[in-house]
Parts: C-alpha cells; sequence; structure tokens
C-alpha cells in the first residue's frame, strides 16, 4: 500500500508522535482521534489519515457488553492493546489503563504502565483524574512513558457521580478542572482528553494550555476531537449521546447481511455451484 493510500484527505504519511501533536496546536491544526480494539479496526483507523488510535476501556461496553468500564481488567487492556498497535503504522496508539491499575499508589501505577508499553508496543498511556494523580503521573513520566490525561466526565468514577450528565456545570466544579488540567500539564502529561464539560470551559482551557486537549462532547474549542468509533458507526445503539455525530449505521447494513445470508442457507441457495469445490 503507498503512503497515498495510507494518508488521504492531505494527511502526512510520517508517523504521529507526542511531540507532533503538540505542533499541531501551535499551528491551529485540529487532531483527530478514534478509538479501536481490534486489529482490523485499527488498520483501517490507520489508513484513514485518523491521528491518535485509543484503545479504550470502553472496550468492556462495546466489546463485552457490560453497562461501565469499570470491570474491564489489565490483562484485558493488554490483549486489546497489543493487538491493536500491531495494525497501526502512522497513528499514534494509546492505551486506557483500566480502574484499580494506577490509583492505589504511584510505584503500581508506573509498573502497569511499564507493562502496557513494554508487552503491547502502545507509544504512550492514558488515565483518568487531576490533582491527586499528578504524583503517579509524574513517576510514570519521569521514566519515559508518555502519559495522556482524562478530566471531566471520567467513566471509571461513573459510580461516584451516579450519572452520564454534563460535569462543571457549577463554578465549583469548573474551577477544579481548571486547576486539575494546569496540574496535569505541570506533571508532565502530552495531552489531556476534556469529556462533557461546557464548551466554553474546555475552549478556555485548551487556550490557557500548552499542550492539546482533545474533546468529546466538549465543544469545537479543543485542539482535537475524539470519539468512540462504534458509536459514530452506529454499531453501538444502546444510547445515543448528543455529542455522537453517526457517520453511518452499520448496525443496519449489518443485520440485514446476516438476515440475507440466513435466508440463503435456508433455501439452499448458497453455496452456489460457483461457490463450491
Amino acid at each position: 500500500m503507498t503512503p497515498e493510500e495510507k494518508a488521504p484527505s492531505g494527511a502526512s504519511d510520517r508517523k504521529v508522535t507526542t511531540q507532533s501533536l503538540r505542533r499541531m496546536k501551535e499551528r491551529g491544526e485540529p487532531i483527530s482521534a478514534l478509538t479501536a480494539y481490534d486489529f482490523l479496526m485499527a488498520e483501517l483507523l490507520d489508513q484513514a489519515g485518523v491521528d491518535v488510535i485509543l484503545v479504550g476501556d470502553s472496550a468492556a461496553m462495546t466489546v463485552q457488553g457490560l453497562d461501565t468500564t469499570v470491570s474491564v481488567t489489565m490483562e484485558q487492556m493488554l490483549y486489546h492493546a497489543e493487538v491493536v498497535a500491531r495494525a497501526a503504522e502512522r497513528a499514534l496508539v494509546v492505551a486506557d489503563l483500566p480502574f484499580m491499575s494506577y490509583q492505589v499508589n504511584p510505584d503500581e501505577a508506573l509498573h502497569n504502565a511499564g507493562r502496557m508499553i513494554k508487552e503491547t508496543h502502545v507509544e504512550a498511556v492514558k488515565l483518568e483524574g487531576g490533582e491527586r494523580m499528578c504524583p503517579a503521573v509524574e513517576h510514570i513520566v519521569e521514566v519515559g512513558i508518555p502519559v495522556m490525561g482524562h478530566l471531566g466526565l471520567t467513566p471509571q468514577s461513573i459510580h461516584k457521580f451516579g450519572t452520564y450528565q454534563v460535569r462543571a456545570r457549577d463554578p465549583e466544579e469548573a474551577d477544579q478542572i481548571r486547576r486539575d488540567a494546569r496540574a496535569l500539564q505541570d506533571a508532565g502529561v502530552f495531552a489531556i482528553v476534556l469529556e462533557k464539560i461546557p464548551a466554553k470551559l474546555a475552549a478556555e482551557i485548551s487556550k490557557d494550555l500548552d499542550v492539546p486537549t482533545i474533546g468529546i462532547g466538549a465543544g469545537g474549542g479543543c485542539d482535537g476531537q475524539i470519539l468512540v468509533t462504534h458509536d459514530m458507526l452506529g454499531l453501538y445503539t444502546r444510547f445515543h449521546p448528543r455529542f455522537v455525530r453517526r457517520y453511518e449505521k452499520l448496525d443496519e447494513l449489518m443485520r440485514s447481511a446476516f438476515e440475507r445470508y440466513v435466508a440463503d442457507v435456508r433455501s439452499r441457495d448458497f453455496p452456489s455451484e460457483d461457490e463450491s469445490y
């Protein structure tokens, strides 16, 4: 496959790094990010020119059929990360550290981040939380592992929040997120995901920081955008957040194909002579 085929729509075929994301922010060039959990999906995203592929703990919902991200394990994330990293040639591959793999203490956080990098060959890890997570971030970054932060609605804390509603509508929580964002930058993160916070606040934080922000339900003022791939393809339809733009309705296309196959098998139309040896 040629570089031209791999990088459509003006995307460079040059390998995306944490530093190139910083340069994209400086140039005002939006960063595109999507999730992947398997080789084929990651290969397609990479060929489409996506800048960042996140191996999200959202695999708990899109792949495992669970209601939250809390139950996904370190071993499961290592598996998904390894197959995704094997497929991506251009995109920066970031993997979520799952719940309770980094919250206990900085040493355990470093151990699990090290496993993720060494065993799967992803290029960075992501963790949720603000000031309280900064000692862990510093410990991980200190040994050369890039860390992406995540503020606002943090899905691993869903049992604390009790809802997936927008965060930081009140001034106190908004001020805390501002402090958290600055603290994470000072701790050494290379980027921060801002999830489901008011667009005005996200734009203000993005302007204040030197590191890129990646928004999800946080408006167009962020330096980049991310969606769960299964959401934007219309594959995961249990709920439809306001911020998700569905680019296809693959659930309908796939269901139709499966139904046609079943009908062809039952009518003995498949396989035909041309499809037999």
